[in-house]
């Protein structure tokens, strides 16, 4: 059952709350009522239906509310502003625009306290809710303190909450104390403490609420169950010593998701007339702003006979193709249901590993956690003699589950988790062999040389013992596992805990989200602090280890390398290598200079030709030349086998050009290229090479003006060109 709650905001509007004090530039009522809106907003955004909301103004220029006609005195200038209920965006708008500083101060809000009091037990009678008031006042005007014994006793009977913010009231613990504060809101504060303490409430100063907000609020998740039955070894139909113990099974860990947005188009003559059904977002209130977008999908197959060559079909008359090689294996639906693996619910261990042989990596997902059955006392037992012969014998168990009949089966490794009052099987997800990618990398303490020696020391790709020492230095320095700060301004605790890092994209669009509900027209707030707090390293820290790494660089020989240079580089200014060698003088030697491009080594090939060419000349030939491999291949290749390689050379002929600043060689190549295609002169119908070119026609397709300036070929023309 969804919890229930019903909160009543009692808001001052009186006309000291719409003067600044304390140096903001923004009213005492405004400055309050970010924290107001923003625990509404966050009651809107749960569209939750069991979460009520109402508003009492105090202090406003008209009275509104039963007590007053029924009682007839002492709830002067209280109104009733929203009616405990849920709270939508459209309600949330129309309270808005009541909330106003008011031209008096009269007005008790110790009446208004009553008067949320009969408002809550009105309406959640003797249901199980969760009562609060809250209070927000600057503590001016007269308050009667008469009653506070009944009232208290009346609020701790009913189960409610009272909290009450101040604007700017005394709190030692936060560190705040206003100056010049006058008898009266002295007063004040000091009786409302009062009736706090007696209803075991909270009272705090507005400064530290909205201080707060930018915390992010987690959600609260219900527990969701995955599983519930017999977890078993052996099979205890067949075998009376089999073990099997009643279990329920919960996500210990399940990725937040960010909310996601719903596509909708702005109305062009709002009014009433526009909120006709059919006009309205699916789970959703209808706005006069926003019409619903409706999506509708139609299906076509090839038809010459139809209109325009296509004709539409049925949903229904749909069948399942799989991919095999380049076409469609149909499976009908019955032979589908035949094909597909049945299963029955269960949890099996299928036998035990070793802590140490377990290795990290195969954890594949979200943890679970499985506890005994509840108010089972001997699932209980027999699941705690298990977990603790795991932890005894250093073993994790290894099952097979299937949490409903018809799912697929998947394997879980079972962790024991032993705590005082607490005990569970933590669980993860475990790959099949098709999950494992298995990738041959050169190791990392030894080289093998091309003769086959292996060395381990003494080799400019081997770190020497002052260079592992110095990184050991760093790494350490640069330890936060107890860099935390305790209340008392001691390092010790744990840095970056789990419950302290959250998410950026989930709560700035929450943030974002409010704001814009609230204020359509303001700009949006910045990314507050926390939220960025773990992007980076903390500063205090990249300053004690600043010496630590400076060692590290020197010891290491790290230098700064130059920018790459952008466009065309003029003859003899090429840079210079890092370690000093002339290799352009090497390289433009006669015997090293490159006159032809190897066919099995092309794209090397042809980038060194251009780089060292001393005439533009050389680079034509490279042009042409790489041109004539790339035809080569197309005409030799079998079938598709060579249209890769194809591919990947014109991308590279065609970047290198722009970055020489000439377009035009490639693009008369690919101008000839595609009429040699199109009529078969390539060694056939190679009509496929071209489908695969238009699809990466933004990586191959002709150098325009925008993409190099000395190209005639303008974007048009270019866009123009696959579509002859």
């Amino acid at each position: 059952m969804a919890d229930k709650e019903a909160t009543v905001y009692i808001v001052d509007l009186g006309s000291s709350m719409g003067e600044c004090h304390n140096g903001r530039v923004e009213s005492d009522l405004d400055w309050s009522m970010r924290y107001v809106w923003d625990k509404i907003t966050t009651t809107v955004a749960a569209s939750r239906k069991t979460w009520n909301v109402g508003v009492i103004g105090v202090k406003t220029d008209e009275t509104n509310n039963p007590l007053q006609d029924q009682q007839g005195e002492g709830y002067e200038n209280i109104s009733i502003l929203q009616e405990l209920g849920p709270m939508n965006l459209t309600s949330l708008h129309n309270l808005q625009g009541l909330i106003k500083a008011g031209h008096t101060d009269t007005g008790d809000s110790i009446s208004a306290i009553v008067l949320a009091i009969e408002m809550i037990i009105k309406f959640t009678r003797q249901l199980k809710y969760k009562r609060k008031i809250i209070l927000v006042t600057d503590g001016e005007g007269p308050i009667d303190p008469d009653d506070f014994d009944d009232i208290a006793a009346k609020i701790k009977g009913s189960g409610i909450e009272l909290v009450v913010l101040g604007v700017d009231f005394d709190d030692a613990e936060f560190g705040f104390k206003e100056e010049d504060k006058s008898s009266q809101k002295r007063t004040n504060e000091g009786l409302l403490k009062e009736l706090v303490d007696k209803c075991d409430g909270l009272y705090g100063t507005m400064a530290e609420a909205i201080s707060e907000l930018d915390i992010p609020r987690l959600k609260p998740v219900r527990p969701y169950k995955t599983y519930d039955g017999e977890l078993t070894l052996g099979n205890p139909e067949e075998h009376k010593d089999a073990m099997s113990i009643s279990v329920e099974r919960y996500f210990k860990t399940h990725k937040a998701t960010v909310p996601a947005a719903s596509r909708v188009v702005l109305k062009t003559e709002p009014g009433p007339s526009q909120a006709a059904d059919g006009d309205e977002i699916e789970g959703m209130e209808p706005t006069s702003t926003f019409s619903a977008v409706k999506h509708a999908r139609t299906y076509k197959v090839n038809d010459p006979e139809a209109p325009g060559g296509k004709r539409d079909v049925e949903f229904e008359s749909l069948a399942k193709g799989y991919e095999y090689g380049r076409t469609a294996v149909h499976i009908s639906e019955s032979e589908y249901n035949i094909t597909k693996i049945e299963t029955t619910k269960c949890f099996t261990i299928l036998g035990f590993i070793n802590q140490e042989k377990y290795e990290p990596f195969f954890n594949m997902g979200e943890t679970g956690v499985t506890v005994a059955q509840k108010l089972n006392d001997a699932a209980a037992l027999k699941l705690s003699s298990f977990i603790h012969s795991l932890e005894e014998l250093e073993s994790y168990a290894v099952a097979r589950i299937v949490t409903k009949d018809g799912k697929d089966p998947a394997l879980i490794l079972l962790a024991p988790n032993i705590e005082p009052e607490f005990e569970c099987l933590y669980d993860v997800p475990l790959p099949f062999a098709e999950d494992v990618r298995n990738y041959q990398f050169p190791p990392l303490d030894k080289v093998i040389t091309v003769t086959g020696n292996i060395k381990t020391e003494k080799h400019r790709l081997l770190p020497g013992k002052e260079l592992q020492d110095a990184m050991d230095d760093y790494v350490d320095a640069m330890d936060i596992s107890t860099w935390e700060k305790d209340e008392e301004g001691n390092r010790g605790l744990e840095y970056a805990q789990v419950e302290d890092v959250f998410c950026p994209p989930l709560h700035r669009i929450n943030q974002v989200v409010r704001h814009r509900a609230i204020y359509p027209d303001q700009p949006l707030p910045p990314v507050p602090e926390i939220l960025l707090k773990y992007s980076n390293p903390p500063e205090d820290l990249l300053a004690k280890v600043k010496s630590k790494l400076e060692d590290l660089i020197a010891e290491a020989g790290v230098k700064k390398v130059p920018p790459k240079a952008k466009g065309r580089r003029e003859k003899g200014h090429k840079p210079q290598p890092i370690s000093g060698l002339d290799v352009d003088a090497l390289l433009n030697q006669p015997q090293n200079k490159r006159k032809k491009i190897d066919p099995g080594n092309v794209i090397p090939g042809f980038k060194q030709m251009v780089e060292y060419a001393s005439e533009e000349s050389e680079i034509e030939d490279a042009a042409k030349q790489m041109g004539v491999i790339i035809r080569s291949l197309i005409t030799s290749s079998l079938g598709d086998s060579g249209y890769d390689q194809a591919v990947e050379d014109m991308g590279v002929f065609r970047d290198t050009m722009v970055k020489w600043e000439m377009p035009a060689l490639y693009n008369s190549f690919l101008t000839d290229l595609r009429s040699r295609l199109l009529s078969g002169e390539l060694g056939g119908d190679r009509r496929e090479l071209w489908w695969q070119m238009k699809g990466a026609r933004a990586t191959l397709g002709l150098i325009d003006q925008s993409i190099s300036e000395p190209s005639s070929v303008t974007p048009e023309e270019a866009a123009e060109f696959f579509r002859k």
